[in-house]
């Protein structure tokens, strides 16, 4: 199912974590216009990133997948406003978190997870009606404003 011209629900809901445990991550119907409309402002996300392919590594959580990847309770993951993503053709999520504060795209927070990390790091996104258009580093140091 497209939920816009370049995001699929598939690839909001894959999960190889939900695959290995067993965990099912079916968005429930109340989640599913929620999760149109994270599409669509990841739409305007790769817009501010040159238009160049978008590749989310994690989209929708149900409880149970939230509580296996170690994630807090309220996650905005678990209510279809969050992605964590790449966009290798955009730079390193430095360069990505850097770009979007640039940019006119409005979300909630935005976070440069764990650069130095294995696959150097991916950026957290979440377009929760806050819109606080909070910006962190989340590394092995712990978590502190984007700089």
């Amino acid at each position: 199912m497209n939920l816009t011209a370049h995001f699929t629900l598939a690839e909001f809901v894959a999960s190889e974590v939900a695959a290995r445990r067993g965990i099912k991550n079916d968005p429930p119907a109340h989640i599913l216009p929620i999760l149109a409309a994270t599409a669509r402002k990841m739409e305007e996300v790769r817009l501010a990133l040159g238009n160049h392919p978008i590749i989310i590594t994690s989209g929708y959580r149900s409880p149970d997948l939230n509580a296996a990847v170690g994630s807090k309770p309220t996650s905005a993951h678990t209510r279809g406003y969050a992605v964590d993503f790449i966009c290798p053709k955009a730079g390193s999520p430095r360069e990505i978190v850097a770009k979007l504060l640039k940019s006119h795209v409005a979300f909630d927070q935005i976070i440069e997870e764990f650069p130095n990390g294995p696959g150097g790091g991916w950026v957290h996104i979440s377009f929760d009606p806050q819109m606080r258009r909070m910006a962190l580093t989340i590394d092995e140091k712990g978590t502190r404003g984007f700089a």
